[in-house]
Formats: structure tokens, C-alpha cells, sequence
């Protein structure tokens, strides 16, 4: 298990403290996105106790998230990343994985994965890049 860890930029926290996690707000966020609008909370409160959570902060309001599934040692997969509408423009989403893909708990993995509709380009100055040999990856999908 990960060690908690905070940042702070002026009026803006993250932390890893998976009981700061706003369930409320991270339901009703994620049932707005394209990608969980279906889920049910007692899903999404199961996927937040076994990830490791990044929950963005201005003042006491929960703005944003992101959760990071992995072994701690060779993979990780960057899932659930939202900033509030209200934030956006800001950065913060830049900022909120910055911490993530430099978070110590997550140094030295072998593979990072994630999946994504529109933003490429965010995770594009990270690293992120398409499959290289997408010919070997499988799935079962459940929708």
C-alpha cells in the first residue's frame, strides 16, 4: 500500500488520502462522463477502495480526480480523471497528472495504460503515446 502525499499550488490541494475522497461529488461527476455514466455508486466506492486516489481540492470543495490502478511495482492504468467544468481552463488537469506520473509510490513502472475519447493531447506531454503493438493487447468489455 501507498503512503499519503500532498501537493499544494496557492489555493489548490491534491492529496492521496483516500478518506478526503468526496464520494457524492465523484458519483455525480462520473455520472455525467462518457465513460462511467452507468456505474453504480456501491461500484464506485469498491473502485475508489482499490486504487490508488488522487482527489484535487480548491478551498474544501472536491474539483477534481483521478485514481490509478496498479501493482506498485510494474503497471499502473490512469483512470476517472475529471476536473469540475467550473476549473477547467486552469491547468489543474496538467497539474493533477504531473503529480500522478511522478507520485514516488508509482516510480519505476514498467507500463502505464490508460484509455481515453478527447485528450490525447493532455496525455500526450506525459508520455502517453498509442499502442505500439496493439496486437497484443486483449479485452473482455462488459459495458
Amino acid at each position: 500500500m501507498s503512503k499519503t502525499y500532498s501537493y499544494r499550488r496557492g489555493d489548490f490541494i491534491i492529496t492521496t488520502d483516500r478518506n478526503k475522497v468526496d464520494l457524492e461529488k465523484v458519483t455525480e461527476f462520473l455520472g455525467k462522463s462518457y465513460w462511467a455514466n452507468t456505474r453504480k455508486k456501491d461500484v464506485i466506492v469498491k473502485s475508489i477502495d482499490n486504487s490508488l486516489c488522487f482527489s484535487l481540492y480548491h478551498a474544501a470543495e472536491q474539483i477534481g480526480f483521478a485514481r490509478v490502478i496498479t501493482d506498485y511495482a510494474t503497471f499502473a492504468y490512469l483512470c476517472d480523471v475529471f476536473i469540475h467544468e467550473a476549473y477547467r481552463g486552469q491547468e489543474l488537469g496538467k497539474w493533477l497528472v504531473e503529480c500522478i506520473v511522478t507520485n514516488p509510490s508509482l516510480a519505476g513502472l514498467r507500463r502505464w495504460s490508460l484509455a481515453t475519447n478527447d485528450a490525447h493531447g493532455l496525455y500526450k506531454k506525459f508520455g502517453f503515446k498509442e499502442l505500439s503493438t496493439p496486437e497484443k493487447f486483449m479485452e473482455v468489455f462488459n459495458p
